[in-house]
């Protein structure tokens, strides 16, 4: 967990255990269900925990805020996030209800109280939030109109979709009509990995 820890040095020592236990939780957890592929566990805290907190180089969740993760998978990148911002509410989806077990154990065991996580499609939901983060999940033109009606009314400038995503996304853009504005994680990571990563932000106000 030291890597977590050279990007986030203002972790508390509560916060830095939160994301140990998550550790071993997620790798027990990957041992029954595969939440990711078993090839990629010793890099578990760099290419998906530190990924996963990636949004929080170009965000900061404010308290109170509710923040939807769709597609959640084994719970990223919504569980780092809840770790590190304790005062806003998460809500995880996913259609796979393995996996969402997994995600509901996993929160539970680490004590956080501002995860909810629940097996239903984006497309289903009728509750709305501040932001909605999501890693990959589908194109960009496809995947926002499952998250386009569910956001709150009269949010701020940083309110919107940030969406994890990995080599050129010029052509993606294009098709999806959107404004986004992408960030480049080498900007903030030095590791290799990320060298073609990103996070895309489309505001709430297009």
């Amino acid at each position: 967990m030291d890597i977590i820890s050279r990007y986030f040095p203002h972790l508390t020592d509560h916060q830095r255990q939160l994301f140990q236990q998550l550790d071993t939780e997620f790798r027990s957890w990957n041992e029954r269900l595969n939440l990711i592929a078993r090839t990629d566990v010793s890099n578990l805290a760099e290419r998906h925990f530190l990924h996963s907190l990636g949004i929080a180089k170009v965000v900061e969740f404010p308290a109170g805020a509710s923040v939807l993760d769709v597609g959640t998978g084994g719970g990223l990148p919504g569980l780092p996030l809840a770790i590190l911002f304790p005062e806003a509410k998460f809500h995880l989806v996913d259609s796979i209800g393995k996996k969402i077990h997994a995600v509901q154990e996993m929160a539970r065991e680490l004590g956080l109280t501002n995860v909810t996580a629940e097996q239903i499609r984006a497309e289903q939901l009728r509750t709305k939030y501040d932001y909605i983060v999501s890693r990959a999940v589908a194109r960009l033109a496809t995947f926002h109109t499952w998250i386009a009606f569910r956001y709150k009314p009269g949010g701020s400038a940083t309110n919107g979709l940030y969406y994890l995503k990995g080599g050129d996304l010029t052509e993606e853009i294009e098709e999806s009509g959107l404004k986004a504005k992408i960030h480049d994680l080498k900007d903030f990571y030095e590791e290799e990995f990320f060298e073609t990563k990103k996070v895309v932000f489309v505001p709430v106000t297009q």
